[in-house]
Protein backbone atom coordinates (compact mmCIF):
# COMPACT_ATOMS: atom_id res chain seq x y z
CA UNK A 1 0.00 0.00 0.00
CA UNK A 2 1.27 3.77 -0.65
CA UNK A 3 2.76 5.95 2.31
CA UNK A 4 0.73 8.05 4.44
CA UNK A 5 2.11 11.22 1.99
CA UNK A 6 1.16 9.58 -1.09
CA UNK A 7 -2.01 8.61 -0.01
CA UNK A 8 -2.76 12.06 1.10
CA UNK A 9 -2.29 13.30 -2.50
CA UNK A 10 -4.25 11.17 -4.32
CA UNK A 11 -7.02 11.47 -1.89
CA UNK A 12 -6.74 15.64 -2.92
CA UNK A 13 -6.65 14.47 -6.75
CA UNK A 14 -10.08 12.22 -6.01
CA UNK A 15 -11.91 14.92 -4.59
CA UNK A 16 -11.01 17.32 -7.21
CA UNK A 17 -12.20 14.42 -9.69
CA UNK A 18 -15.34 14.23 -7.69
CA UNK A 19 -16.30 17.94 -8.06
CA UNK A 20 -14.59 18.09 -12.01
CA UNK A 21 -17.08 15.33 -12.44
CA UNK A 22 -20.24 17.04 -10.61
CA UNK A 23 -19.60 20.09 -12.49
CA UNK A 24 -19.12 18.63 -15.59
CA UNK A 25 -22.39 16.06 -15.31
CA UNK A 26 -25.11 17.97 -13.24
CA UNK A 27 -24.01 21.23 -14.40
CA UNK A 28 -25.10 20.63 -18.02
CA UNK A 29 -28.27 20.02 -16.48
CA UNK A 30 -28.48 22.63 -13.80
CA UNK A 31 -27.51 25.49 -17.26
CA UNK A 32 -30.17 23.71 -19.29
CA UNK A 33 -32.54 24.73 -16.83
CA UNK A 34 -31.27 28.02 -15.78
CA UNK A 35 -32.09 28.70 -19.53
CA UNK A 36 -35.27 26.50 -19.92
CA UNK A 37 -37.67 29.61 -19.83
CA UNK A 38 -35.94 31.47 -22.62
CA UNK A 39 -34.89 29.20 -25.11
CA UNK A 40 -38.23 27.77 -25.00
CA UNK A 41 -41.01 29.92 -25.96
CA UNK A 42 -44.14 26.86 -26.12
CA UNK A 43 -44.71 24.44 -23.81
CA UNK A 44 -43.84 21.52 -26.03
CA UNK A 45 -40.66 23.51 -26.26
CA UNK A 46 -39.59 23.77 -22.82
CA UNK A 47 -40.39 19.93 -22.60
CA UNK A 48 -37.83 19.28 -25.41
CA UNK A 49 -35.18 20.62 -22.98
CA UNK A 50 -36.61 19.11 -20.00
CA UNK A 51 -36.61 15.52 -21.77
CA UNK A 52 -33.37 16.54 -23.27
CA UNK A 53 -31.94 16.23 -19.41
CA UNK A 54 -34.53 13.91 -18.36
CA UNK A 55 -33.10 10.38 -18.46
CA UNK A 56 -29.59 12.10 -16.57
CA UNK A 57 -30.68 14.48 -14.16
CA UNK A 58 -31.06 12.05 -10.80
CA UNK A 59 -27.77 10.29 -11.79
CA UNK A 60 -25.74 13.54 -11.74
CA UNK A 61 -26.96 14.43 -8.55
CA UNK A 62 -25.30 11.67 -6.93
CA UNK A 63 -21.72 12.91 -8.31
CA UNK A 64 -22.48 15.99 -5.69
CA UNK A 65 -23.33 13.24 -2.54
CA UNK A 66 -20.55 11.34 -3.85
CA UNK A 67 -18.06 14.29 -3.60
CA UNK A 68 -19.44 15.23 0.07
CA UNK A 69 -19.24 11.70 1.24
CA UNK A 70 -15.65 11.39 0.15
CA UNK A 71 -14.75 14.93 1.74
CA UNK A 72 -16.35 13.48 5.15
CA UNK A 73 -14.52 10.53 5.03
CA UNK A 74 -10.98 11.85 3.37
CA UNK A 75 -11.05 15.26 5.39
CA UNK A 76 -13.13 15.20 8.63
CA UNK A 77 -12.48 18.13 10.01
CA UNK A 78 -12.84 20.21 6.73
CA UNK A 79 -16.28 18.36 6.56
CA UNK A 80 -16.65 19.73 10.29
CA UNK A 81 -16.17 23.22 9.50
CA UNK A 82 -17.20 23.81 6.05
CA UNK A 83 -20.61 22.13 6.73
CA UNK A 84 -21.57 24.47 9.77
CA UNK A 85 -19.62 27.69 9.18
CA UNK A 86 -21.26 27.59 5.46
CA UNK A 87 -24.87 26.26 7.13
CA UNK A 88 -27.16 28.62 5.64
CA UNK A 89 -25.77 28.74 2.36
CA UNK A 90 -25.63 25.14 2.30
CA UNK A 91 -29.20 25.11 3.72
CA UNK A 92 -30.47 27.35 0.51
CA UNK A 93 -28.63 25.36 -1.79
CA UNK A 94 -30.61 22.42 -0.25
CA UNK A 95 -34.19 23.40 -0.75
CA UNK A 96 -33.39 25.18 -4.08
CA UNK A 97 -32.32 21.48 -4.78
CA UNK A 98 -35.64 20.38 -3.39
CA UNK A 99 -37.42 22.23 -6.10
CA UNK A 100 -36.14 20.07 -9.05
CA UNK A 101 -37.24 16.68 -8.40
CA UNK A 102 -40.77 18.11 -7.67
CA UNK A 103 -40.65 20.28 -11.16
CA UNK A 104 -39.77 17.74 -12.97
CA UNK A 105 -42.52 15.50 -11.67
CA UNK A 106 -45.27 17.56 -11.27
CA UNK A 107 -44.77 20.33 -13.92
CA UNK A 108 -46.41 18.50 -16.88
CA UNK A 109 -49.01 16.82 -14.91
CA UNK A 110 -51.43 19.28 -15.35
CA UNK A 111 -52.47 21.25 -18.67
CA UNK A 112 -53.24 24.35 -17.25
CA UNK A 113 -50.64 26.99 -18.47
CA UNK A 114 -50.36 29.28 -15.29
CA UNK A 115 -49.25 25.56 -13.42
CA UNK A 116 -46.46 25.22 -15.78
CA UNK A 117 -44.95 28.94 -16.04
CA UNK A 118 -44.59 28.59 -12.73
CA UNK A 119 -42.91 25.51 -12.56
CA UNK A 120 -40.63 26.50 -14.83
CA UNK A 121 -39.48 29.75 -13.11
CA UNK A 122 -39.26 27.80 -9.71
CA UNK A 123 -37.06 25.07 -11.77
CA UNK A 124 -34.77 27.57 -13.38
CA UNK A 125 -34.46 29.43 -9.76
CA UNK A 126 -33.62 26.22 -8.01
CA UNK A 127 -30.42 25.70 -10.72
CA UNK A 128 -29.69 29.04 -10.21
CA UNK A 129 -29.11 29.32 -6.55
CA UNK A 130 -26.94 26.43 -6.49
CA UNK A 131 -24.93 27.46 -8.99
CA UNK A 132 -24.46 30.88 -7.86
CA UNK A 133 -24.28 29.72 -4.42
CA UNK A 134 -21.53 27.27 -4.88
CA UNK A 135 -19.20 29.41 -6.77
CA UNK A 136 -19.54 31.89 -4.11
CA UNK A 137 -18.60 29.60 -1.54
CA UNK A 138 -15.35 28.99 -3.59
CA UNK A 139 -14.39 32.65 -3.77
CA UNK A 140 -14.68 32.81 0.05
CA UNK A 141 -11.71 30.38 0.09
CA UNK A 142 -9.65 32.75 -1.00
CA UNK A 143 -10.57 35.50 1.31
CA UNK A 144 -10.27 33.08 4.05
CA UNK A 145 -13.34 31.94 6.07
CA UNK A 146 -13.23 33.41 9.53
CA UNK A 147 -13.17 30.70 12.30
CA UNK A 148 -10.54 29.33 14.70
CA UNK A 149 -9.54 25.73 16.59
CA UNK A 150 -9.07 25.76 19.89
CA UNK A 151 -6.17 23.53 21.86
CA UNK A 152 -9.18 20.31 21.97
CA UNK A 153 -9.63 21.37 17.92
CA UNK A 154 -13.50 22.31 18.53
CA UNK A 155 -14.24 24.65 15.46
CA UNK A 156 -15.55 28.19 16.30
CA UNK A 157 -17.34 30.16 13.51
CA UNK A 158 -17.58 34.10 13.61
CA UNK A 159 -18.73 34.36 10.69
CA UNK A 160 -22.69 34.77 8.94
CA UNK A 161 -24.17 34.14 5.95
CA UNK A 162 -24.26 37.73 4.66
CA UNK A 163 -20.69 37.68 4.93
CA UNK A 164 -20.50 35.27 2.28
CA UNK A 165 -22.11 38.07 -0.08
CA UNK A 166 -19.05 40.47 -0.44
CA UNK A 167 -17.87 41.59 -3.89
CA UNK A 168 -15.05 39.18 -4.52
CA UNK A 169 -17.59 36.26 -3.65
CA UNK A 170 -20.09 37.31 -5.64
CA UNK A 171 -17.60 37.78 -8.78
CA UNK A 172 -16.55 34.20 -8.00
CA UNK A 173 -20.23 33.43 -8.49
CA UNK A 174 -21.13 35.22 -11.63
CA UNK A 175 -18.33 32.76 -12.81
CA UNK A 176 -19.93 29.45 -11.89
CA UNK A 177 -23.46 30.74 -13.20
CA UNK A 178 -21.72 32.01 -16.34
CA UNK A 179 -19.70 28.61 -16.65
CA UNK A 180 -22.52 26.51 -15.78
CA UNK A 181 -24.84 27.77 -18.20
CA UNK A 182 -22.81 28.18 -20.99
CA UNK A 183 -22.36 24.18 -20.52
CA UNK A 184 -25.87 23.62 -20.25
CA UNK A 185 -26.55 26.04 -23.75
CA UNK A 186 -23.95 23.49 -25.56
CA UNK A 187 -25.55 20.38 -24.21
CA UNK A 188 -28.83 21.76 -25.42
CA UNK A 189 -27.33 22.29 -28.59
CA UNK A 190 -26.40 18.77 -29.41
CA UNK A 191 -29.48 17.28 -28.05
CA UNK A 192 -32.19 19.77 -30.56
CA UNK A 193 -32.79 21.38 -33.27
CA UNK A 194 -34.94 24.00 -35.09
CA UNK A 195 -36.29 27.04 -32.32
CA UNK A 196 -34.70 25.95 -29.45
CA UNK A 197 -31.26 25.10 -31.04
CA UNK A 198 -30.98 29.01 -32.66
CA UNK A 199 -31.47 30.37 -29.20
CA UNK A 200 -29.34 27.68 -27.02
CA UNK A 201 -26.61 28.33 -29.68
CA UNK A 202 -26.99 32.43 -28.75
CA UNK A 203 -27.00 31.86 -25.03
CA UNK A 204 -23.75 29.88 -25.35
CA UNK A 205 -22.26 32.67 -27.44
CA UNK A 206 -23.73 35.37 -24.45
CA UNK A 207 -22.74 33.07 -21.29
CA UNK A 208 -19.69 32.17 -23.21
CA UNK A 209 -18.17 35.31 -23.70
CA UNK A 210 -19.38 36.56 -19.29
CA UNK A 211 -17.03 33.40 -18.45
CA UNK A 212 -14.42 34.94 -20.33
CA UNK A 213 -14.80 38.36 -18.84
CA UNK A 214 -15.74 36.83 -14.92
CA UNK A 215 -12.76 34.50 -15.11
CA UNK A 216 -10.27 36.65 -15.79
CA UNK A 217 -11.43 40.02 -14.15
CA UNK A 218 -11.03 37.21 -10.88
CA UNK A 219 -7.80 35.98 -11.42
CA UNK A 220 -6.18 39.49 -12.06
CA UNK A 221 -8.34 40.27 -8.80
CA UNK A 222 -6.91 37.25 -6.75
CA UNK A 223 -3.59 38.53 -8.39
CA UNK A 224 -3.64 42.23 -7.59
CA UNK A 225 -6.06 42.71 -4.27
CA UNK A 226 -6.37 39.48 -2.47
CA UNK A 227 -3.51 38.54 0.09
CA UNK A 228 -2.97 34.78 -0.36
CA UNK A 229 -1.30 32.27 2.43
CA UNK A 230 1.58 30.54 2.87
CA UNK A 231 2.88 27.55 5.27
CA UNK A 232 5.95 29.32 6.50
CA UNK A 233 7.17 26.01 8.86
CA UNK A 234 8.39 22.61 7.43
CA UNK A 235 5.74 20.37 7.05
CA UNK A 236 5.77 16.67 8.48
CA UNK A 237 4.05 14.84 5.74
CA UNK A 238 3.88 11.43 7.27
CA UNK A 239 3.40 12.88 11.00
CA UNK A 240 0.79 12.88 13.72
CA UNK A 241 -2.26 14.79 12.27
CA UNK A 242 -1.99 18.45 14.25
CA UNK A 243 -3.06 21.62 12.20
CA UNK A 244 -2.02 23.96 14.89
CA UNK A 245 1.53 22.92 14.59
CA UNK A 246 2.15 24.60 11.14
CA UNK A 247 3.04 28.44 11.09
CA UNK A 248 1.31 30.15 8.44
CA UNK A 249 1.76 33.77 7.20
CA UNK A 250 -0.42 36.19 4.67
CA UNK A 251 1.46 37.62 1.81
CA UNK A 252 0.73 39.03 -1.40
CA UNK A 253 2.33 36.28 -3.66
CA UNK A 254 0.46 33.90 -1.64
CA UNK A 255 -2.08 32.62 -4.08
CA UNK A 256 0.25 32.63 -6.98
CA UNK A 257 3.03 31.02 -5.81
CA UNK A 258 2.15 27.55 -6.60
CA UNK A 259 2.15 28.66 -10.24
CA UNK A 260 5.95 29.84 -10.18
CA UNK A 261 7.19 27.50 -8.32
CA UNK A 262 5.27 24.35 -10.49
CA UNK A 263 5.40 26.09 -13.94
CA UNK A 264 3.18 22.94 -15.01
CA UNK A 265 0.06 24.35 -12.97
CA UNK A 266 -0.03 27.50 -15.73
CA UNK A 267 -2.03 24.87 -18.23
CA UNK A 268 -5.19 25.31 -15.93
CA UNK A 269 -5.88 29.00 -16.12
CA UNK A 270 -4.51 28.75 -19.80
CA UNK A 271 -7.41 25.55 -20.42
CA UNK A 272 -10.10 27.49 -18.90
CA UNK A 273 -9.35 30.51 -20.99
CA UNK A 274 -9.00 28.76 -24.16
CA UNK A 275 -12.37 26.05 -23.43
CA UNK A 276 -13.99 29.75 -23.56
CA UNK A 277 -12.81 30.55 -26.03
CA UNK A 278 -13.76 27.48 -28.37
CA UNK A 279 -16.86 27.52 -26.71
CA UNK A 280 -17.88 30.69 -28.31
CA UNK A 281 -15.96 29.97 -31.62
CA UNK A 282 -17.97 26.79 -31.91
CA UNK A 283 -21.02 28.10 -31.28
CA UNK A 284 -21.10 30.99 -33.42
CA UNK A 285 -20.17 28.18 -36.26
CA UNK A 286 -22.84 26.47 -35.23
CA UNK A 287 -20.70 23.02 -33.85
CA UNK A 288 -22.20 21.97 -31.39
CA UNK A 289 -19.90 18.75 -30.22
CA UNK A 290 -16.91 21.26 -30.28
CA UNK A 291 -18.68 23.88 -27.91
CA UNK A 292 -19.63 21.58 -25.83
CA UNK A 293 -16.15 20.18 -25.62
CA UNK A 294 -15.25 23.74 -25.29
CA UNK A 295 -17.33 23.96 -21.83
CA UNK A 296 -16.10 20.69 -20.70
CA UNK A 297 -12.57 22.19 -20.98
CA UNK A 298 -13.68 25.57 -19.25
CA UNK A 299 -14.95 23.66 -16.27
CA UNK A 300 -11.86 21.71 -15.98
CA UNK A 301 -9.61 24.47 -16.16
CA UNK A 302 -11.12 27.05 -14.12
CA UNK A 303 -11.65 24.11 -11.17
CA UNK A 304 -8.34 23.30 -11.05
CA UNK A 305 -6.71 27.05 -11.24
CA UNK A 306 -8.89 27.53 -7.91
CA UNK A 307 -7.59 24.47 -6.97
CA UNK A 308 -4.12 24.54 -7.59
CA UNK A 309 -3.71 28.03 -6.07
CA UNK A 310 -5.21 27.03 -2.96
CA UNK A 311 -2.85 24.03 -2.69
CA UNK A 312 -2.54 22.85 0.16
CA UNK A 313 -5.07 24.85 1.62
CA UNK A 314 -8.78 23.43 1.66
CA UNK A 315 -9.95 26.12 4.30
CA UNK A 316 -7.82 29.09 4.93
CA UNK A 317 -8.95 31.11 8.24
CA UNK A 318 -9.37 34.52 8.52
CA UNK A 319 -8.82 35.21 11.75
CA UNK A 320 -6.39 32.79 12.77
CA UNK A 321 -3.97 31.63 9.76
CA UNK A 322 -2.20 28.81 11.83
CA UNK A 323 -6.09 27.37 12.40
CA UNK A 324 -6.06 26.69 8.42
CA UNK A 325 -7.18 23.47 7.31
CA UNK A 326 -4.46 22.01 4.77
CA UNK A 327 -4.93 18.72 3.15
CA UNK A 328 -1.40 17.53 5.31
CA UNK A 329 -3.03 18.11 8.86
CA UNK A 330 -7.04 17.84 8.38
CA UNK A 331 -7.15 14.63 6.98
CA UNK A 332 -8.28 10.84 8.33
CA UNK A 333 -5.89 8.01 9.28
CA UNK A 334 -3.21 6.35 6.96
CA UNK A 335 -5.43 3.46 7.37
CA UNK A 336 -8.57 4.89 6.59
CA UNK A 337 -7.19 6.31 3.73
CA UNK A 338 -5.89 2.89 2.65
CA UNK A 339 -9.34 0.97 2.35
CA UNK A 340 -11.30 4.22 0.69
CA UNK A 341 -8.41 3.58 -1.78
CA UNK A 342 -8.97 0.37 -2.29
CA UNK A 343 -12.69 0.94 -2.66
CA UNK A 344 -12.59 4.08 -4.49
CA UNK A 345 -10.13 1.95 -7.36
CA UNK A 346 -13.11 -0.55 -7.81
CA UNK A 347 -16.24 1.50 -7.85
CA UNK A 348 -15.20 4.91 -8.95
CA UNK A 349 -14.15 2.57 -12.69
CA UNK A 350 -17.44 0.68 -13.00
CA UNK A 351 -19.68 4.03 -12.25
CA UNK A 352 -17.56 6.12 -15.00
CA UNK A 353 -18.83 3.16 -17.06
CA UNK A 354 -22.10 2.67 -16.42
CA UNK A 355 -22.67 6.80 -16.73
CA UNK A 356 -20.96 6.43 -20.27
CA UNK A 357 -22.55 3.76 -20.97
CA UNK A 358 -26.00 4.99 -20.01
CA UNK A 359 -25.31 8.68 -22.04
CA UNK A 360 -24.57 6.61 -25.44
CA UNK A 361 -28.33 4.63 -24.89
CA UNK A 362 -29.96 7.39 -24.28
CA UNK A 363 -28.40 9.33 -26.94
CA UNK A 364 -30.31 11.27 -29.97
CA UNK A 365 -31.80 14.72 -30.50
CA UNK A 366 -35.27 15.60 -28.58
CA UNK A 367 -37.66 16.93 -31.29
CA UNK A 368 -41.06 18.73 -30.31
CA UNK A 369 -42.90 16.13 -32.49
CA UNK A 370 -41.67 13.95 -30.75
CA UNK A 371 -43.54 15.68 -27.73
CA UNK A 372 -46.34 16.38 -29.19
CA UNK A 373 -46.69 12.41 -30.48
CA UNK A 374 -46.71 11.47 -26.74
CA UNK A 375 -47.33 13.81 -24.62
CA UNK A 376 -48.26 11.42 -21.71
CA UNK A 377 -44.87 9.73 -21.70
CA UNK A 378 -42.53 11.94 -21.27
CA UNK A 379 -41.46 15.09 -18.74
Amino acid sequence: MFDYETLKLIWWVLVGVLLIGFALTDGFDLGAVILLPFVGRTDSERRVVMNTIGPHWEGNQVWLVTAAGALFAAWPIVYAASFSGFYWAMLIVLFALFTRPLGFDYRSKLENANWRARWDWTLCLGSFVPSLVFGVAFGNLFLGVPFMLDDTMRITYTGGFWGLLNPFGILVGLVSVAMLTTHGATWLMMRTDQQVFIRSRRAAQLFALMFLITFIGAGLWLWLGIQGYSVMSVIDFNGAIDPLSKVVAQNNPGWMANYSQYPIMRIAPLLGIAGGVIALLAATTQRSAFAFLGSSLMIVGALCTAGFALFPFLMPSSIDPASSLTMWDAVSSHKTLGIMFVAAAIFVPLILIYTLWSYIKMWGVVKVSDIESNTHGMY
